[in-house]
């Protein structure tokens, strides 16, 4: 099989050889479609998580090829979509089910080989069935976990007024997901002119330029999806009072932020993390098969192995017409 390896920060290399055996618990599983996550921009920059060398790709789907012996949930043929988080279950955080938090966690394409590949095996407990999602659709079930479980983080009510600053694809399923749990009045601000046209178009909401021209002390949920701290924090001036704000984007580990906390206090904000997921890849397949959450529209690009570095690139200048990218190993 031919598999693409970050070997060290900004070093790829394309390999061939034999395809991996299924341990007793394990699936192989022939990689159908890999998503290319801001996770694997940070890898291959050497600015976050990651262990090296390391195959990388966590947003993906594909058909069970082998099983294990012990294997009872699915056999050869099985279509499935895979959980990269591999907690321990026996940690404090863990018992504590608190499972993103793992003291020994791991997770396939970040810490074990991931599906930029043409196979990859992964724990027979990391992997959920699709039904007849269609491949591109089934690999956005793991940023769509992620989705899930920074909302179920807010209080979100029926009528609910928010604002979301990013239009790239996690920040479409942020506004989608939002509206599918009841969310009427949404604004968007995007400064990538592409994506700010393809929001405005796709969603019928006002779509801003920039965090900035957000409506202050109007808003009863803003997230933030870029990770840029200076959109961080304009999602505290747009919150309204008793509002809750999602910082949801991966800024720089050592990005620093300015902001009034008394602002935070007089306002009495709730302002909320949100890292991975836990176990939400069931509510995952169940909005998109619903088509309560569509995402086929978000597909931009499907590329092969030999051109991930170059898109890599591209998706690091931020300036192309560039949504969501898969990978057909």
């Amino acid at each position: 099989m031919r598999t693409l390896t970050i070997r060290e920060p900004r070093s790829i290399t394309i390999e061939t050889s034999v395809p991996p055996q299924p341990a007793s618990s394990d699936l192989l599983i022939r990689v159908a479609a890999c998503g290319i996550c801001g996770t694997d921009l940070h890898i291959y920059e050497g600015s976050y998580l990651g262990s090296y060398p390391v195959v990388p790709g966590h947003e993906f789907a594909g058909t069970v090829e082998a099983i294990g012996a012990d294997v009872t949930r699915f056999a050869a043929g099985d279509r499935v979509a895979v959980e990269p988080n591999l907690p321990c279950n026996n940690c404090t955080a863990c018992l504590g089910n608190r499972q993103n938090f793992c003291e020994n966690w791991q997770a396939v394409g970040v810490t074990r080989a991931g599906a930029m590949a043409e196979y990859v095996v992964v724990p027979e407990s990391a992997a959920f069935g699709i039904g007849n999602l269609t491949f591109d659709e089934a690999a956005f079930v793991e940023p769509l976990s992620c989705v899930i479980h920074g909302i179920r983080k807010l209080s979100v009510r029926p009528g609910s007024r928010a604002a979301v600053v990013g239009a790239g694809p996690v920040g479409m399923l942020l506004v989608r997901t939002l509206r599918a749990c009841g969310v009427t009045r949404m604004t968007v601000a995007e400064r990538n002119r592409a994506r700010r046209d393809f929001a405005r178009q796709s969603l019928g909401v006002p779509v801003l330029s920039d965090a900035s021209e957000l409506e202050q002390d109007a808003y009863d949920i803003v997230v933030d999806a870029t990770g840029v701290p200076a959109a961080m924090a304009h999602t505290l001036e747009a919150a309204s009072p008793g509002a809750e704000v999602l910082w949801f984007g991966v800024p720089d580990t050592d990005a620093e932020i300015g902001f009034r906390p008394f602002a935070v206090f007089r306002k009495g904000l709730s302002v909320h993390g949100s890292f991975t997921s836990v176990r939400n890849s069931m509510e995952a397949i169940e909005l998109l098969s619903s088509g309560a959450v569509p995402v086929a529209d978000l597909v931009t690009h499907r590329i092969g192995l030999d051109e991930v570095e170059g898109m890599l690139g591209v998706l690091a200048a931020g300036s192309a017409d560039v949504r969501k990218v898969l990978v057909l190993p």
